[in-house]
């Protein structure tokens, strides 16, 4: 029987996050992700609005709220008492990183091309998290 905190131990759990030290990790990938997700919303709200175009700063609405989103995931993830895919818990955040982190470059820099490498952070986000549904396991279960 495993339990929550048991890692990947060699009996059909390969790629599955349940250590205990590897959740902490993740908790602080997802608390400084969302840090950085209020610190650009803020930054939106009462920065950017003088520097940028008005729909420029919906673009940037978008980034923070998709990052959130992912961030909050991610952290319900990271506590929840499951084993889960690692795989999928690095889409989930790569796909944060360069969904919001492309839409954040878009409007600093005002490069447009960059909207073409967003729905790449878009599908890395939506895969990670349908592999996680589709891998996640109670304690007790083996693959």
């Amino acid at each position: 029987m495993h339990t929550p905190n048991s890692g990947c131990d060699g009996d059909g759990g390969v790629g599955m996050v349940g250590d205990l030290m590897v959740r902490v990790i993740w908790m602080r990938v997802a608390l400084i992700g969302l840090s950085v997700a209020i610190a650009a919303g803020a930054f939106g709200a009462h920065g950017l609005e003088n520097h940028v175009e008005p729909h420029r700063v919906e673009v940037w609405n978008t980034a923070v709220r998709y990052q959130a989103y992912a961030m909050l995931a991610l952290l319900a993830l990271a506590v929840a008492p499951v084993r889960l895919s690692a795989v999928g818990l690095w889409a989930l955040s790569l796909g944060s990183l360069i969904f919001s982190g492309s839409l954040y470059v878009l409007v600093l820099l005002d490069l447009g091309v960059l909207g073409a490498v967003t729905p790449i952070g878009g599908v890395l986000m939506i895969g990670g998290l349908i592999g996680l549904a589709w891998t996640v396991q109670t304690s007790d279960q083996t693959v």
